[in-house]
């Protein structure tokens, strides 16, 4: 079973955490120096581009990471896929609660109308924040499962 299994939570753990840097290195430079109605537009068209990749990729990478956990048969491995799905389950967290809302907002948005105080409710610092932060724990994640995986060979 580890033979099936490892594979597959490293190639969505790989795919979901390079899109993420992806996000940090490129996407979120550009849209952070867009003018608020550009902002809207692009965030509105990136966000939806990704729907269902990156939950299906997440959410196999922390349940994979979790069965892997009891599929291994000596310690070492099984703490670090243990701790590996605790990485992925904090990056669906973070998703979920903090970024996909933001995603959720900005599409209902017309970005030629904007409301007033948009200003004021500009998301881009709180989400760039939130993106960071899951990045990290996507990475963390990522770097984990290849020790995991080190220590089964």
């Amino acid at each position: 079973m580890l033979q099936v299994f490892v594979p597959l939570v490293m190639l969505a753990n790989g795919l979901s955490a390079g899109v993420l840097v992806g996000t940090q290195l490129g996407g979120w430079p550009l849209l952070v120096t867009l003018p608020p109605e550009r902002y809207v537009q692009a965030h509105a068209f990136l966000s939806t581009r990704y729907d269902p990749f990156m939950p299906v990729c997440l959410l196999g990478t922390a349940l994979g990471d979790v069965l892997l956990t009891v599929l291994a048969s000596s310690t070492g491995p099984r703490v670090l896929f243990a701790l590996a799905a605790v990485f992925a389950a904090s990056t669906v967290m973070i998703s979920i609660v903090k970024n996909v809302p933001i995603n959720r907002w900005i599409r209902t948005m017309d970005p030629d109308l904007l409301p007033a105080d948009f200003a004021d409710r500009d998301p881009r610092r709180s989400w760039g924040a939130w993106n960071q932060v899951r990045t990290g724990f996507a990475v963390l994640a990522l770097l984990v499962n290849c020790a995991a995986l080190a220590a089964l060979l």
